[in-house]
């Protein structure tokens, strides 16, 4: 138990900081400590539907978060994440770590190319978002992340959306992914509502920290410091699966 609560402290941290749902983390951690794949999935959904409500109510009473916008993403990330428990249901566990892998791989590619932080904003249309709403929800959802693991990278990259703005877009659409993925996937039994209860509640005070200390730091800090996230979860994974 006090794992799993010093575990939601620290998760709750990264998802505030870094706009993630903070499966990208949590999931890792929870394999180390002996957790089967699939039922740590189910935890890291539980968990990611506490930070995001509450780091989206932070983000959104410091004027970060363009709620229309998402909202539009959101939906699509719902109605994709409801198909992500009957996914992860037919893949093994070797499967979803793959593809764990290759989501966080091309997370940390794409921080590397140049954002043009003065370019103008893109505007895409509503069905595009969607689509990309729902494809996001469907896969992430799938592996136990909420999907901010890459739309953040596509904001900033492709639409030229701020890296602070985009952060609090990415944890607003883990609200919508991570309650329809918890649905599905608590249909298909694989939610541990103890544990996931317990590092939920825990992650809440954490967020509140991330949140926070996300205002302060400089553009540049913060994405150094999530391109190293990225990077320490990338060697972890291919030490697991590879060696």
């Amino acid at each position: 138990m006090f794992e799993l609560l010093f575990l939601g402290l620290f998760v709750g941290l990264l998802s505030g900081f870094f706009g993630v749902g903070g499966g990208t983390i949590l999931i890792p951690i929870l394999l180390i400590l002996g957790y089967e794949t699939k039922v740590a999935i189910g935890i890291s959904v539980v968990q990611m539907v506490f930070s995001s409500i509450y780091g989206s109510y932070l983000n959104n009473k410091k004027g970060t978060l363009d709620i229309k916008m998402v909202s539009i993403i959101g939906a699509g990330g719902f109605a994709g994440a409801l198909l992500s428990g009957y996914i992860a249901a037919f893949l093994s566990d070797r499967t979803l770590e793959l593809m764990f892998f290759a989501f966080a791989s091309f997370a940390l590619l794409r921080m590397f190319f140049k954002t043009h932080e003065d370019a103008q904003e893109r505007e895409l249309h509503y069905l595009i978002l969607l689509c990309i709403g729902f494809v996001l929800g469907a896969f992430s959802m799938t592996i136990g992340v909420g999907g901010s693991i890459l739309l953040v990278p596509i904001m900033v990259g492709f639409l030229h959306i701020p890296l602070k703005k985009a952060t609090s877009a990415g944890l607003f659409f883990v609200v919508f992914s991570s309650i329809s993925g918890l649905i599905s996937h608590a249909i298909e039994g694989h939610i541990d509502y103890v544990s996931g209860i317990t590092v939920g509640l825990a992650s809440l005070f954490g967020v509140f920290v991330g949140v926070h200390f996300k205002e302060k730091v400089t553009h540049r800090v913060q994405k150094g410091m999530l391109v190293t996230f990225y990077l320490f979860v990338v060697l972890y994974l291919a030490k697991r699966i590879f060696f």
